[in-house]
């Protein structure tokens, strides 16, 4: 559980604390110095520092990668450093840079990102995308659109994204069966997804505990720390019922829509009705020892799964799809470089080879992460590597439809925190669902409204 929660955090857009650190840089560096640059003529062999938040598990493949890189640039080096992820890696960035001490390059979330242009601390990607060892826009754009809006700040792109990740349902194919479902055939709309889920709930011995619940739901409280990951899994049955958080011009809010309250009522019930209020929140645990038949979850998982679950009949599927779409949300980490870097180029160097579609068919089959663009799906390797791993393959086709929460440029995560809020009421709380949506999207505007007034 330790390791999915590490996950979680590390997935997810928002911290609670994340911004609010950053805050500081804005205050305290009106603008920030930039390093010598060592254009490194001579061929000199140079170190870029490149601080990540990879979990051990992903490790010897991030060493793997790097060491793959080293060998095609001898005289470039990189030092990587794990940073623990949130809020630990902002303080650390924000020491870096009032030190002057910066790293090189560094593996960030998208939320940091407004903070981080502000203090004037990152190059904008054209600085290098348009140079003489820059890229074309047909590579740019073959990245996926979901994935470019992340690494952007109000249209422009900042950074560029090192993997990506996104939800399918995991399931148990011999639970199906025994309920009488095609484990062929795994839930594919939001009507199935309720009716599956109650048929796979079983109280066995009639002493009204369920033995084995059908589906799972991550709800948390909304002031702790994994209501981030509650509302990420909740966004994408807000946009397959049509809906969306805020509006383009950001003026109010839009999850307290109809849209809005078809997905949280959809939740609700299925809450309420296969009483997930008793179920444990280890749902990986729950699901390896046959007590849990349906839950969401990501590729970061898969090669543990592959080891617990190597005695059990399971798979991936697409998620359901709502009342007006397919939808699923992708996630995944950036990579930012620094202005106080004294070797800009040898940095971008390594961000360009890291984006090459070889590079991310190697990372992606050695990782479990998914590529980041479309043509690494004519690598004949990861063809054969999608052959052999069909619950991968899965996770790789929802790229295609999976999309990104629209940037939210202030009061992002207040306002995270009041969804969280609903969510937990309409369902902890059995709480009309449209009351508790607008009782929150009330907070929210408000927030937006005092931003407007200044």
């Amino acid at each position: 559980m330790v390791i999915l929660k590490t996950r979680a955090l590390a997935i997810t857009k928002f911290f609670f604390f994340s911004k609010l650190s950053f805050l500081v840089i804005v205050i305290l560096l009106s603008t920030s110095s930039c390093g010598k640059k060592d254009e490194n003529k001579n061929g000199k062999e140079v170190t870029i520092v490149f601080w990540h938040s990879f979990v051990s598990s992903t490790v010897p493949a991030l060493n793997e990668l790097i060491g793959k890189f080293e060998k095609e640039h001898p005289t470039i080096r990189i030092k990587a450093q794990y940073i623990p992820t949130g809020d630990a890696l902002v303080q650390k960035l924000i020491t870096a840079i009032q030190s002057k001490n910066a790293p090189d390059i560094s593996w960030i979330h998208s939320d940091f990102m407004e903070d981080l242009v502000r203090a004037d601390a990152i190059y904008k990607m054209s600085y290098f995308t348009d140079g003489n060892n820059g890229i074309n826009k047909e590579e740019l754009e073959d990245i996926y659109p979901s994935l470019r809006q992340y690494a952007s700040w109000k249209g422009t792109l900042y950074s560029l994204p090192m993997e990506a990740t996104n939800l399918a349902l995991l399931y148990n194919k011999e639970m199906f069966r025994k309920a009488g479902l095609d484990p062929n055939h795994p839930p594919k709309t939001w009507a199935e997804l309720e009716d599956y889920a109650q048929k796979l709930t079983l109280d066995t011995n009639g002493d009204g505990k369920y033995e084995q619940t059908g589906l799972y739901l991550p709800i948390y409280p909304a002031a702790g720390p994994l209501s981030s990951w509650m509302v990420w899994q909740w966004m994408p049955y807000l946009w397959q019922a049509g809906g969306d958080i805020i509006d383009d011009a950001q003026t109010h809010v839009l999850y307290d829509s109809p849209s809005g309250i078809e997905a949280l009522s959809l939740w609700q019930r299925i809450y309420n009705r296969l009483h997930l209020s008793t179920f444990t929140s280890d749902y990986d645990v729950a699901f390896a020892s046959k007590h849990l038949a349906m839950a969401m979850d990501g590729p970061w998982d898969l090669p543990r799964y592959n080891d617990i679950l190597k005695n059990l009949d399971w798979a991936f599927a697409p998620l359901p799809a709502g009342p007006q779409k397919q939808a699923t949300i992708v996630g995944g980490e950036y990579l930012a470089i620094f202005k106080q870097s004294s070797h800009p180029n040898e940095a971008w160097e390594f961000v360009k080879w890291m984006i090459k579609p070889e590079t991310q068919a190697f990372w992606a089959i050695r990782s479990g992460y998914l590529p980041i663009r479309h043509a690494v799906l004519n690598v004949p390797e990861f063809q054969q590597y999608l052959t052999k791993n069909p619950n991968f393959k899965v996770f790789v086709d929802q790229m295609d439809f999976g999309l990104a929460q629209k940037p939210i440029d202030y009061g992002g995560l207040q306002i995270q925190r009041h969804i969280a809020e609903a969510i937990e009421k309409s369902t902890v709380g059995r709480e009309d669902v449209k009351k508790a949506l607008e009782e929150s999207a009330n907070k929210s505007n408000k927030l937006l409204q005092s931003q407007k007034r200044k």
